[in-house]
């Protein structure tokens, strides 16, 4: 049975699922392309999001060397590889499947995403991983009113805010700077990236009589195109705070991401 408690749909993709890609795909390390295909695949190793999945072939530079041992990503079995691009070694980087693996993904290889220095979705960047085909974000204009609390201070009071809707995670409330008592906050130097929202602009920490409470709120002042109505709002996580929401106490889920 669901948890009533929790009002957001979960993420419903199966792990070891495959799609293809249609999308052209492109990596570089050292300003040399590794990769580009029109042929990539989508393999989901845990339920939220996928990563792709590079025909050997597609590799436009550098070369695969089998580091001898096999491991067990979600999707199934595979073979761990270290990646020469000139003379950029990247050790461990990529796993070629191996039997075991849903037959789809045989001949095509899996990159550890921070080892690549860039990754391109036709001609835009993508940071963290890739976007899944079946998330969807939407940041909408609510009446809602918003109170915000932590260790019995009042951090936020908002009369209305955005409401951000993310496949699989909390409805997130982002509110006007006016709003919130930036006083009692203290700036943080954390950055964190989205694929669907971008790249944070500032977080901020509480310490309250009782305990430091490190990184509860971000904004983000220039968001992607698509949830433009965030720029420069502030949002606290649900999961640190005590959250209110037309009056009503949100309870407390673990901790989702932003």
């Amino acid at each position: 049975m669901a948890d009533e408690s929790v009002r957001y749909p979960s993420s419903i993709t199966p792990v070891g699922h495959v799609e293809p890609v249609p999308r052209r795909v492109r990596a570089t390390i050292g300003g040399r392309c590794v990769f580009d295909t029109r042929r990539a695949l989508y393999v989901w190793e845990w339920p939220a999001y996928p990563q792709f999945s590079i025909p050997v072939e597609d590799l436009v530079d550098g070369v695969l060397v089998d580091d001898g041992r096999v491991e067990q990503l979600g999707a199934g079995p595979a073979r761990r590889h270290t990646l020469k691009v000139g003379a950029q070694v990247r050790e461990g980087a990529a796993w070629v499947w191996d039997d075991g693996a849903p037959a789809a993904l045989h001949g095509s290889v899996r990159f550890e995403w921070e080892a690549l220095d860039s990754w391109f979705e036709e001609e835009e960047p993508v940071h963290v991983h890739p976007r899944s085909p079946y998330s969807r974000v939407d940041a909408l204009r609510s009446s809602s009113s918003v109170r915000v609390e932590l260790d019995g201070a009042v951090l936020a009071e908002a009369p209305d805010c955005v409401k951000l809707f993310e496949t699989g995670l909390p409805t997130r409330y982002y509110l006007d700077r006016t709003h919130v008592d930036l006083a009692r906050l203290r700036h943080s130097g954390t950055v964190t990236r989205c694929p669907y929202k971008g790249t944070t602009s500032g977080y901020w920490s509480f310490d309250s009589d009782i305990a430091a409470h490190e990184d509860i709120a971000w904004a983000y002042d220039f968001p992607t195109v698509h949830v433009s109505r965030i720029a420069g709002l502030i949002a606290f996580y649900n999961e640190r705070v005590d959250l209110y929401v037309d009056g009503t106490a949100l309870p407390r889920h673990p901790s989702a991401g932003g």
